[in-house]
């Protein structure tokens, strides 16, 4: 009897899973199933306590629904990322396995130690890698040269060609299996640090996902143009942990997307959110076309001649939500205490540490990394060194943000701002959106900070050290 092994990843799910498909393709085959923890990778990139919860929640979900099915889930920790390779070359000789099945990860460590893998396992057991994380493959979705696009509005109208053409199926949750390994225990608390997830907010296991993309999809996603913006309203679909971990597929979102919104890619009702998940795709083929963003380099190598101040005051005040900017600090805060931002808000608080602060776009990026429970390091760098004006398709470096239209423009009644800082709840209407002016009409001292820095000073500031860089690069 073959014995074939699915090594999972970020694809911690029964549903479109290509990988736990093809494993399961010979109905007399035995199927394993295999999760490797690497919490001193985790370490070094940071990876956020929640993420790791929420990893934690969904792998014991997956293991109970893959033992339904006699399917084994084997759940290790491995001391270094390098040992991956032979740790599961010895599982592979402890369990006689034939072929072992996964889904790409496109991350530049994780391609090597994958190739790494292929070639140790070359002579004993057959390898199969699968995409599964993306619509269209890396690659796929290229200019008449042949080139990954540099611009987001092209590499999307060729991307909905692609669509037009034919969109693959979703694959189905593999039937119960004749043939078991046996039980399996479940899956061992990580040896990483760990926050708790607001289950009301980000209920783990893959049914909860698919549940929450019907919802949307059939709910809301037609009016995603109008409502996605404003951080008080229930907008947007809060998916992003779901994808980012594996627990659902964009292919499925695409799917449900389609059948409640037809029309979606004749850009009708729903192609605002086709149009969020094409940019999520078109991070992700950069990433793979230019391994450099993998190394904490800009697309647009100018960029790197920013001097930038690095102000450890002001990067914490940032950090902790006392920058004095309203929107600013309720966005932080909100980040802080679930692990997730709203869109625009992720925009408006990178700009502000790029462009007020003038503070180097790779530390918010990293600590966004380090908060996030949809950390995923594609659209999060995309997302940094777009607002940071460094990459490719990026906002021009001229644009900057001002914090306070921001939000007087998104939260316009300050309801978002009254969650996350009681402090402020007290001030009426607009008022909140520079509450220190409120104050100072009525002589009363508040209990918030000030603005750490003058928006149009630190505006004149940025686009001079902008325009020095260009210069110098020349």
């Amino acid at each position: 009897m073959a014995t074939h092994l699915v090594w999972l990843r970020n694809d911690l799910r029964l549903h479109d899973n290509p990988a736990l498909s093809a494993a399961c393709r010979d109905p007399q085959a035995r199927v394993l199933a295999l999760y490797i923890a690497t919490p001193a990778q985790w370490r070094s990139h940071e990876m956020a306590p929640r993420q790791a919860a929420f990893i934690q929640r969904n792998l014991q979900h997956l293991h109970h629904e893959l033992a339904q099915r006699n399917i084994p889930l084997y759940s290790y920790q491995t001391a270094d990322f390098s040992t991956a390779v032979s740790d599961i070359a010895l599982f592979c000789r402890q369990h006689h396995v034939d072929a072992l099945f996964y889904n790409y990860q496109y991350e530049l460590n994780e391609q090597r130690r994958d190739a790494a893998l292929e070639k140790a396992l070359a002579r004993t057991v057959v390898c199969q890698g699968f995409h599964d994380s993306v619509i269209l493959p890396p690659g796929s979705v290229t200019t008449g040269n042949q080139e990954m696009y540099r611009v987001f509005t092209p590499f999307s109208k060729a991307f909905l060609r692609r669509l037009q053409e034919g969109i693959a199926d979703c694959l189905p949750a593999p039937a119960r299996r004749h043939a078991s390994a046996g039980p399996t225990p479940p899956p061992a608390p990580f040896d990483y640090p760990q926050e708790a997830v607001d289950e009301a907010l980000f209920p783990a296991g893959e049914a909860a996902a698919i549940e929450r993309l019907r919802r949307f999809c059939r709910n809301q996603a037609q009016d995603y143009e109008v409502e996605r913006d404003f951080p008080d309203r229930q907008g947007t679909s809060l998916l992003s942990p779901y994808l980012a971990t594996g627990v659902l597929s964009p292919q499925q979102c695409l799917h449900r997307l389609l059948r409640e919104q037809p029309g979606a890619l004749l850009g009708q009702a729903g192609s605002i959110w086709l149009n969020e998940l094409i940019w999520r795709e078109f991070y992700r083929h950069l990433l793979v076309a230019y391994p450099r963003l993998c190394c904490h380099q800009p697309f647009q190598p100018w960029t790197d001649r920013v001097a930038w101040r690095n102000d450890e005051a002001q990067l914490t005040a940032w950090q902790q939500g006392r920058t004095g900017f309203p929107i600013v600090d309720a966005a932080m805060r909100q980040l802080n205490q679930t692990g997730w931002m709203h869109n625009r808000l992720r925009m408006i608080v990178a700009s502000f540490l790029v462009k007020d602060l003038l503070i180097d776009w790779r530390l918010g990026e990293r600590y966004f990394m380090s908060r996030l429970i949809d950390g995923d390091l594609a659209a999060n760098n995309g997302g940094w060194q777009w607002a940071a004006s460094t990459g490719t398709d990026a906002a021009p470096y001229f644009r900057i943000f001002n914090p306070t239209t921001q939000g007087e423009r998104f939260d316009p009644d300050g309801a978002f701002i009254r969650q996350w800082i009681p402090a402020l709840r007290h001030i009426p209407g607009k008022a909140i959106h520079q509450p220190w002016v409120w104050a100072d009409k009525r002589g009363e001292t508040l209990d918030w900070p000030r603005p750490i820095v003058d928006h149009q000073q630190a505006r004149n500031a940025t686009l001079k050290a902008y325009e020095a860089a260009r210069h110098n690069a020349r």
